[in-house]
């Protein structure tokens, strides 16, 4: 259906396919720029068809424009980033961000006519008094230099001409069918377009004649409307997706082949949407797996060269929670229509099993929001912000099926474990088959008991039941082996059920067993124990203090979690023992993390993900925090916290490189971890990794760390870690970079033999957390986010908390039956040392004698695959990295410092910095907190001043004691982890632009800040003051999400604001200077309160505007100062609503 009058047929036939899978992302969106660009397209009309802004739900988006990016979106999904793209013709050159703006793109503008941009300020030596002006592309925008004109044409200029030349909203209001109205505004986008996408290569009215519906599940009278649309040019066709219920071979396949066959010769036919329904089975008959019949005719569709013409609706009876209709999405459905879900939901509302008054119609707008809201919550794991860009990506991993069914059916989806095909399939369909339509209409087919999360009698079976947790409990608290060995028995030899993938394994015997006298010690091994992140605030103080003196003990590690630290924990204990956790964790919220809880750690651990959910945050409810997790936290008792999904300083692997080198100069003696989570493609990721310089590599499996986690994501996120770390050793030794780290694996390990089979798929290091725990008192009654645990583990409660039994040598037992065991299987197999056994894959087998049905057909081949190492590298960590830290300024900053680190005399110094210093002002930091601990120096005893282009970290994790001065202009991340410095930051004396029209510091400022000043004069980018949770800053202008997830501290702008301001928003407070009106529009309200000045605030204000005057000689603030009486009325105070619930509460009563 391409066709276009730029190329002849046999040329088209040259130029397919145009995206190619052994390319690169950006080769593959260059080939679409360039067949479209060639096909009479301008280039600008091209990108922005490509990478659209965000105008679903945009109502201040200029109508023309959002008429043709809608009109485009019928045609074409986002290839959303996050990216930012330079192109050109060799005329106009150009560059773009996506509509989330992750990536910072600055740009300068000289008066001799020269413009420079660049991911990052200050790649070029310029003279100051030449730029006249300094700015950033925002999210979605353009910036265009055309140079035959030799002008710069803006985003609203260029996007003016475009898109007033062809008359995109008419067309889209004559010939675009809706079978809804659009409902509230959104950032992210569930809309869907169900029919023909047209011919790419031209425009024309007819290529929007398609159903526009607000989101991709419909209801049954949308569907009917669906199926009767008939307006001369558009028509559905039902199709029956079943199959001879005959239990024969092939039956099967048979069917799938019919089903393709009539869907080709329906889109023959001139069908625009074919309706895949299985309401036609009978006795005789059975339904295909709706996964299944979608994803082959997607399939046979696409190899046709057909897919395009039509869209594909399933009308299924196999589709109720979240992860079905995410699988169908990403796997060809274009929408969806869970009838049985619906007829479900209506028959238990009249039949009174409903807890709820709602009408029939409530309940099932309320579930298909449900399943609308986890749909975005899943593109959001992903990083995805439309469902058109979802669509058809096949972002899932398969597993246990065969690859024969895979490449036929599920063509260039992952799997790396083979197993049932098309036979098996369909037996397991008959079995549900023969239930539903059996012989006997009186007998009482009862539903499965469930006991997927928590244990039940006649529920799914669980290797952590009441038998095996009073085992190891009883083994542990009463030292005795034995019994140790009887619950390891339990444990490892799954016979009769199918628990795990390690359960399907055996030891292979290559050589002469040992005496295990000569095998390590179990001391030895226990230094390479940790546990798990469990925070402070999720479990209990008794809990995990408990855990960290054990570990201690046995010279393990045990973890933080991400909810800091208590100090009190630094100090020994009388009889020697130590609360202190030896792995502090960095995780997205950043709670707590200043310098001085980073320089009491050996190992810092960055969060990437969680094994159990991974891509999500958290949150804790803020009747958990109280005043002692909100003193570690460095937040407000009785408000609520969340934990963002991603780290906000990290949106590509250089940024993960960069954070790397922030924390180690925020300790040099600590090993940097980083925590990623078993999945397809974790091997180049850990590759990655290990070039960005972590010395540990952590694969955490999708078992561990499920006490809070959502059921959905118990169910169906992450994978378990066998298959993480195999990839990711295989991965690493192929690369040569294996010997270069520490690989680490956790995830519900129980016993030695779990530690065996992980060391021989690559791990040196182990992760146990649910058994430590489960040793020191958990019974596994799955209440963690209840606050309600009976044995005191996972409760903040005063009274839960004093039924806690645990000791520290309840754990250290389990920590040395462990080693024992382990010691047993490395006798068994020969190994006298760990580090001989880590990789040594072949060493392990398929178990023999499989005997259950599907068991039976799996293939282990990939996880099992020995791979060959050059002679001169290892199978483990065997070289230090170099982390770069020879060169960096910080050492002339620390020389000069000397004076007052030993006797507090204060000291001034001076400094020309580029964008190559990076982190200024960590180490420094570092080696205060060693000496004086986080009450740090006296204000201003260390004052630099700066003068240049700073690079990305400027004062990052800097403390109390340093007053930073930059005259120049800095990169992203100024500021992050801020606590307790002041930093000043001001346009160069000579510069001749206006401050608050430029930008002079980059995106994600403040990030997770704990106290400190900051004053800027001059604009900001994205992200400001992100998860600052007690620094107090003024700046001039911001760009989009300011003040996201903020707690605590004080923002003071001076200037426009972009939009999605105060977005999760809890604690702390921001003014703006709404000069123009336009913030109301550009504030998301759904957590603050927009009020007016009182006296206290005015106040506050009228001292900063002093102070920032002082520090940066600001003209605004002077002008306001100077004012003040009528600049007052136009300040808008943002006051997250909890937190002035809990303030109001707290003040005391006047009369």
């Amino acid at each position: 259906s391409y066709v276009s009058p730029f190329f002849t047929k046999e040329e088209m036939e040259i130029l397919f396919p145009v995206v190619d899978n052994n390319q690169s992302d950006s080769a593959c969106l260059d080939n679409v720029i360039e067949i479209l660009y060639h096909s009479g397209r301008s280039l600008p009309h091209v990108m922005m068809m490509l990478v659209p802004e965000a105008w679903d739900g945009n109502e201040q988006m200029d109508p023309l424009k959002k008429a043709f990016y809608e009109y485009h979106a019928t045609r074409m999904e986002p290839w959303d980033g996050p990216a930012a793209l330079n192109f050109t013709d060799g005329k106009i050159i150009g560059a773009l961000l996506d509509r989330n703006g992750l990536r910072p793109l600055r740009y300068l503008v000289t008066n001799d006519g020269r413009v420079i941009v660049a991911s990052e300020a200050g790649v070029l030596p310029l003279d100051e008094t030449t730029i006249i002006e300094k700015g950033r592309l925002q999210p979605g925008k353009m910036f265009l230099v055309d140079t035959t004109q030799g002008k710069i044409i803006t985003d609203e200029e260029i996007k003016k001409q475009i898109t007033s030349k062809q008359p995109y909203g008419t067309w889209l209001e004559n010939y675009k069918i809706r079978l809804d109205e659009l409902a509230e505004p959104r950032v992210m986008s569930l809309v869907t377009f169900i029919g023909n996408n047209g011919n790419l290569l031209d425009e024309d009215k007819m290529h929007c004649h398609c159903v526009e519906h607000i989101q991709p599940i419909l209801h049954d009278y949308e569907l009917e409307k669906l199926r009767s649309i008939d307006t001369g040019l558009f028509h559905a066709k039902t199709l029956q997706t079943y199959f001879k219920a005959d239990n024969l071979p092939g039956s099967l396949e048979n069917g799938l082949n019919r089903l393709c066959r009539y869907a080709e010769d329906a889109v023959q036919d001139g069908f625009e949407v074919l309706i895949l329904s299985d309401r036609a089975i009978d006795s005789e008959h059975a339904p295909i797996p709706s996964l299944l019949a979608v994803s082959a005719i997607h399939h046979h569709l696409i190899k046709k060269g057909l897919r395009g013409a039509v869209g594909l609706v399933v009308e299924a009876g196999d589709i109720w929670e979240v992860h079905h209709f995410a699988c169908l999405l990403a796997f060809g459905a274009t929408a969806i229509n869970p009838y049985l879900a619906l007829a479900t939901i209506n028959t238990l509302s009249k039949e009174g099993k409903m807890e709820s008054t709602l009408d029939v119609p409530s309940l099932s707008k309320n579930y298909i929001k449900a399943v609308c809201d986890g749909l975005l919550k899943i593109f959001s794991k992903m990083g995805i912000s439309t469902l058109q860009s979802y669509h058809g990506s096949q972002v899932f991993e398969i597993l246990g099926i065969n690859k024969e069914v895979v490449n036929k059916y599920f063509t260039g989806g992952i799997t790396r474990i083979g197993g049932l095909g098309l036979d098996e399939i369909a037996r397991e369909t008959l079995c549900k088959h023969v239930n539903g339509f059996s012989s006997s209409k009186k007998e009482t087919q009862l539903l499965p008991e469930g006991g997927i999360y928590q244990w039940k009698r006649r529920g799914e079976a669980h290797l952590f039941n009441p038998e095996t947790v009073h085992l190891l409990q009883h083994a542990t608290r009463t030292q005795d082996y034995e019994v140790y060995k009887k619950y390891a028995k339990l444990i490892n030899e799954q016979t009769d059920r199918m628990y795990t993938i390690r359960g399907l394994l055996d030891f292979a015997h290559h050589r002469e067993s040992i005496s295990i006298d000569e095998v390590e010690s179990a001391e030895s091994i226990m230094k390479r124990f940790a546990t798990g992140a469990m925070s402070f605030g999720s479990i209990s103080h008794e809990a995990h203090s408990t855990i960290a003196i054990a570990m201690n003990r046995i010279g393990g590690k045990s973890n933080t979690g991400e909810g800091g630290e208590d100090e009190i924990r630094y100090v020994p204990l009388e009889n020697g023992d130590s609360m202190r956790s030896s792995i502090k964790q960095i995780a997205s919220a950043r709670f707590g993390v200043t310098s001085n809880y980073l320089t009491n750690a050996d190992e810092l651990q960055i969060k990437m993900a969680q094994g159990a959910k991974p891509g999500e945050g958290g949150q804790l409810p803020g009747h958990k925090v109280d005043d002692w997790i909100a003193k570690v936290r460095h937040a407000t008792p009785g408000v609520g916290l969340i934990s963002p999904p991603p780290h906000h300083d990290i949106y590509s692997i250089e940024d993960l490189a960069q954070l790397i080198f922030d924390l180690k100069n925020a300790n040099r003696a600590a090993r940097i971890n980083v925590k990623l989570v078993s999945k397809a493609g974790v091997g180049t990721i850990a590759a990655g990794v290990a070039k960005a310089h972590a010395d540990v590599i952590l694969i955490a499996g999708s078992d561990g760390g499920t006490g809070a986690s959502p059921i959905s994501s118990v169910k169906h996120a992450g994978l378990p870690w066998e298959l993480g770390l195999s990839e990711a050793h295989q991965t690493l030794v192929r690369n040569k970079l294996r010997s270069r780290v520490i690989l680490q694996a956790d995830g519900q390990m129980k016993t030695g033999k779990d530690l065996a089979i992980a060391a021989l798929l690559g791990a040196e290091e182990w992760g146990v957390a649910t058994a430590a725990l489960v040793a020191g008192g958990c019974i596994m009654m799955r209440k963690c986010h209840l606050n309600t645990c009976p044995v005191g583990v996972a409760t903040q409660d005063p009274d839960l908390r004093k039924l806690f039994s645990g000791r520290p040598e309840h754990v250290v037992n389990l920590f040395q039956f462990l080693a024992e065991e382990l010691r047993e299987i490395m006798a068994e197999l020969g190994f006298k040392t760990i580090n001989e056994m880590v990789g040594r894959v072949q060493f392990l087998k398929v178990r023999e004698n499989l005997g259950h049905w599907k068991a039976k057909t799996i293939d282990l081949t990939a996880l099992l695959h020995p791979v060959s190492n050059p002679r001169e590298m290892t199978l483990y960590n065997s070289e230090a990295q170099d982390h770069g830290l020879d060169d960096i300024i910080d050492w002339k900053l620390l020389e000069k410092a000397k004076p007052a680190l030993e006797n507090l005399t204060p000291v001034y110094a001076s400094f020309t910095v580029k964008n190559t210093d990076r982190t200024v002002g960590t180490l420094l930091s570092n080696e205060i907190s060693k000496v004086y601990g986080s009450p740090g120096l006296p204000a201003g005893l260390i004052n630099y001043k700066f003068t240049g282009s700073a690079g990305q970290s400027f004062g990052a994790f800097s403390t109390k004691g340093l007053s930073f001065e930059l005259e120049g202009e800095a990169n992203d991340y100024v500021g992050k982890g801020l606590c307790g410095a002041q930093i000043a930051i001001y346009p160069p004396k000579n510069s001749t632009f206006k401050a608050e029209k430029n930008i002079l510091v980059g995106n994600v400022v403040l990030y997770g800040a704990t106290s400190g000043e900051l004053f800027i004069r001059g604009q900001a980018g994205e992200r400001f003051a992100v998860r600052n949770s007690g620094a107090t800053a003024v700046v001039e202008g911001i760009g989009d999400h300011g003040c996201e997830y903020m707690t605590g501290g004080r923002a003071l702008i001076l200037g426009k604001t972009g939009r999605n301001f105060a977005a999760g928003m809890s604690g702390g407070i921001a003014w703006v200077y709404d000069e123009d009106q336009s913030f109301r529009e550009n504030c998301n309200k759904e957590m603050v309160d927009l009020d007016t000045l009182d006296q206290g605030d005015e106040a506050e204000i009228i001292s900063l505007l002093r102070k920032h005057v002082q520090l940066t000689q600001s003209e605004v603030a002077q002008n306001l100062l100077n004012n003040w009486t009528a600049a007052s009325f136009r300040f808008i105070k943002i006051f997250p609503k909890e937190y002035k619930k809990v303030l109001q509460q707290k003040e005391p009563l006047t009369i």
